[in-house]
Order: C-alpha cells, then structure tokens, then sequence
C-alpha cells in the first residue's frame, strides 16, 4: 500500500479517541458526546474538567467535592515557590508553567506512569496551582512581593484574577473567564494533544507528558495565537486604519493570526461564543476602539481570505478587558487544556501502543566515506 504524503499530518488519521469530536460532520464540537454549545451556556469549568478525567457529569454532590478538592491543593509547596523565584521578570509566562510543572514532578513524582488514579491525583494538583504558579512569579518578579496562593473564591476562574489582581473579580470577567476555560479544555488531536500522547506512550509519567504539551502550545501557530492576535488589534485606532494595515500585510505576505483552523473550513464553532463574551465585556469597559477594530478585521479576512476567525481572536480582546496581560493569555490556555490533556494521557494508558510514523527519505543516495586526510 503506498505511502500517504501530507504535510503537517493533515487529514491523517493517527488513532481513536472517545473524549470529542471536532469538525465531524453532524455532530459538531462535542466533548464525550457533550455539545459545546450547551456545556459553555449551563456548565462550570470544573464539572468539565471532571468529565474530562471521570468521563461523566458530576451530580451537585461530586461537584461540591470535586471543588473541595482542587481547593484544598492550592497551596505551592515552599521548593517550588524557591524556583519561581529564580526565574527572571523578562521570562515568557509559558516557561514559567513549563518549569512549575517539571519541577513539581520532581517533588511530589506521579506514584506509576500506568495508573489510571495516579493520572487523576496528578493533574487535580496541577490544575489547582497552575494559577498560583503563574502570578507567584508574576509578583514576585515585579515587586518581591510573595502573594498567598490560597484564596476563597470557589472556582479556578475566580481563584486566578483574584491572585492576578488582588481583589475579588466581578462577575462579568469571571464568567466570561469561566466560558473561556470550557471552550479551551479539549479539541481532539491537536499538536500539544498529540505531543502529550507521543509521550505518554513510551511509558513516561505524566508530568513529561504535561510538560510537553505546554511546550508545544507555547507556539504562536498554536496556543500563542492569542497573544498575536492582540498585538495585530491593538495597533490600530479606527476601523479604516486596521483595514489599511490588513492590505498591507497581505502585500507582505504577513499571516494575520487569529484566523483559519486545520479542521475547520467554514466556522470555528467556538468563535461565535467567545466573541458574544468578549462584546459583553468590551462594552462593560467603555470600548469604542478595538471591538470595532477587530469587526473591521474579521470582515476584511473572511471577504478578501475567506478565513473565519478562531477561538483565540476574540478570546484575546475578552482577556484584554479583564486586566489580564497579553503573555498571560496563552498560560490561560494551559489551565483549561491541562483537564484535556489528562483525558488523552488516560486514553492512551489505557490502550497503549508506541506512536513511531515512519518518513520518506529525501537525502543523499549511499555514498562512500572519504578519510578526513582526502577530504
């Protein structure tokens, strides 16, 4: 049987998975079976990451417990608060996560890189702290100021911009944050997906797993799509200005991030969620400026691109008006992925076979070494 040739894996089928469906015809985005659409109008981002890891909806019960327990994990362990400290102010927030990750996997180690439980034990804990992580060094490296990483607020949106901005957030930006984590947590067998599974099948624990996946999300052509997406919006002051700077671009050859998706050809269907959010919050901030900006670009895009914007386009103007620093946006990503991530891990524990494609060789044809005196 011939070899099928694509670039990027495109359109090829690497496995099975029963976690979601994403560009499947008929069924749309759907996590176990779950419609995106209801799960960010009615659910918490919490009885998502419980059914990411418990592959069913928790009852009020499960869920009153299930938050009791990240609650009760928040706490940084006084090593890992020492390594945040280490790591200089002009660090990407994305290194910060990956280090925090990895080095909590050298103090508190996954108990067998074969256990079902010990997935789950592992990544409950890292879903708890990875907001403390994150602005622990965010203050300290600022101001040497060494924040508590316990709050009281209840869910891990609430629990991150209170620690970013030191006061209970309101309930528009916590929402909006809440609905951001949800429509973040899984799609499918995307790059740090797919990193995470590579490495899960060798055997290795899940904290090389996560680590691995945070690395590959911190591309701009994958999670940091957000944070460029920002920077193309904030340049422009009117409408007219950014269509302007789009035509230039283009003649560029420029890629506007923020826009078209692998698997999807006409919409992604998270987009129009996020962007009935980020207008909400945009209005509630008094913005006449960038909102507008960014209709003038996803008009410009899909009339002379026919590209439709992503999750990360409008999900960069409703985190702007939260207060959250562009290089956080991506971090965010990882809080509401690392749920996703874990499903995969467990899938792959649970049916394992090394992932090794082989490659066409486009090299030199066999040749005769030469000694170094003849060369």
């Amino acid at each position: 049987m011939a070899t099928q040739k694509t670039g990027g894996l495109a359109g090829v089928s690497a496995g099975e998975t029963g976690i979601s469906t994403v560009g499947k015809e008929g069924k749309g985005l759907t996590y176990r079976g779950y419609d995106i659409h209801d799960l960010a109008k009615h659910a918490s981002f919490e009885e998502i990451a419980y059914l990411m890891l418990y592959e069913k909806l928790p009852n009020q019960k499960e869920l009153n417990d299930y938050k009791k327990l990240l609650h009760g994990q928040r706490e940084l362990p006084a090593a890992l608060r020492l390594v945040l400290e280490q790591i200089p102010a002009k660090a990407h927030p994305m290194d910060v996560l990956r280090t925090g990750c990895s080095f909590l996997g050298n103090i508190e180690p996954e108990a067998s890189a074969h256990d079902v439980n010990s997935a789950r034990v592992v990544t409950n804990r890292l879903l708890a702290t990875f907001p403390g992580m994150l602005t622990y060094w965010y203050h300290f490296s600022r101001d040497g100021k060494r924040i508590n990483t316990q709050s009281d607020e209840e869910d891990i949106a609430s629990h991150f911009l209170y620690l970013l901005h030191g006061k209970k957030a309101d309930k528009l930006h916590h929402d909006t944050m809440n609905v951001s984590l949800i429509l973040y947590t899984e799609h499918e067998f995307n790059a740090s997906t797919f990193a995470a599974r590579v490495t899960t099948g060798t055997l290795s624990d899940i904290y090389s797993a996560m680590t691995a996946g945070i690395g590959t999300l911190r591309g701009p052509l994958h999670g940091g799509a957000n944070e460029a997406a920002m920077a193309v919006i904030e340049k422009y002051s009117t409408p007219d200005a950014a269509e302007k700077g789009l035509h230039d671009m283009f003649a560029q050859k420029q890629l506007v991030m923020g826009f078209g998706h692998r698997v999807y050809s006409i919409s992604d269907p998270r987009s129009d969620v996020i962007k009935q959010w980020a207008k909400k919050v945009c209005d509630a901030a008094g913005d006449k400026v960038m909102y507008p900006v960014a209709e003038r670009i996803e008009k410009i895009m899909w009339d002379e691109k026919h590209l439709f914007p992503n999750l990360d386009f409008y999900s960069a103007l409703s985190y702007h008006f939260s207060g959250v620093p562009t290089d956080m946006f991506t971090p965010i990503f990882v809080f509401a992925r690392t749920a996703g991530w874990a499903a995969h891990i467990i899938e792959q524990r649970n049916h394992n076979k090394l992932i090794r494609p082989s490659a066409d060789y486009t090299g030199p044809e066999p040749r005769a070494f030469v000694a170094i005196e003849k060369r």
